[in-house]
């Protein structure tokens, strides 16, 4: 069965500028992506999608591949991960490479592994799944979530005023780091997030969004915390 890993890093980012080969506990965070697919062993090209000449640099520099560039359409801040995933296949398709599986990762995902990796698509060639997404469950109850209303502070769901968290249902949402998916399913429903799809259950430590400059130091240090051989600061 062959697969594809498609990394994603275009050039623009508005928040943190030049995010994706920014320098994260000493090297491009882009590297780290890369790494952990090329580590796990499984992936029969492992490419990085994107508009950009120093990333396309830094992409080869770290052992992947950069075949062709995303183009405009697919470069621009409403572009999402779906139109960029739809479009890499379709361009390897141009070049006669089909694969049967794929796994998105996102060049910001410092905390994926090779063993992650590994691990997933092992799980979904043994499922009937179309998809694998890592989520991570709500650190509070989300059925305790309380809301203002008239300069009141009220519970949105009152029925659970006095339920114990240990006894509410675990809610779960998507960490943003990879997925993994069949080509011809994600061809068909041309979104990641329908048809059947496996949870991969990661902890907290292993979860930091990075849209500022604040989540990027938090996210410096769980993974220092994960990996304290690191040289320090």
């Amino acid at each position: 069965m062959s697969k594809l890993a498609i990394i994603t890093a275009r050039g623009g980012s508005k928040r943190i500028p030049r995010k994706n080969i920014k320098e994260f506990c000493g090297k491009p965070i882009l590297a780290y992506s890369i790494e952990a697919a090329l580590a796990s062993g499984i992936f029969d090209e492992v490419m990085v999608s994107t508009d950009d000449d120093e990333i396309a640099e830094i992409a080869e520099k770290y052992g992947a591949s950069v075949p062709f560039r995303r183009s405009e359409q697919t470069s621009n801040d409403y572009a999402t991960t779906n139109d960029v995933l739809l479009e890499v296949l379709a361009e390897y398709e141009k070049r006669g490479k089909e694969f049967d599986m794929a796994c998105c990762i996102y060049p910001t995902a410092p905390f994926v592994t090779a063993e992650k990796l590994a691990g997933a698509v092992k799980r979904l060639e043994e499922s009937d799944a179309d998809t694998i997404i890592p989520v991570v469950a709500f650190s509070y109850p989300p059925q305790r979530a309380m809301v203002v209303k008239d300069g009141r502070l009220v519970f949105k769901n009152p029925q659970y005023l006095d339920s114990r968290s240990q006894d509410l249902e675990p809610h779960y949402h998507d960490v943003g780091q990879f997925y993994v998916f069949r080509t011809e399913a994600f061809r068909r429903n041309r979104k990641l997030m329908v048809g059947n799809i496996l949870p991969w259950i990661v902890s907290e430590l292993e979860v930091q969004d990075i849209d500022n400059q604040t989540d990027w130091e938090i996210a410096q240090m769980k993974y220092r915390l994960m990996n304290p051989s690191l040289p320090k600061y």
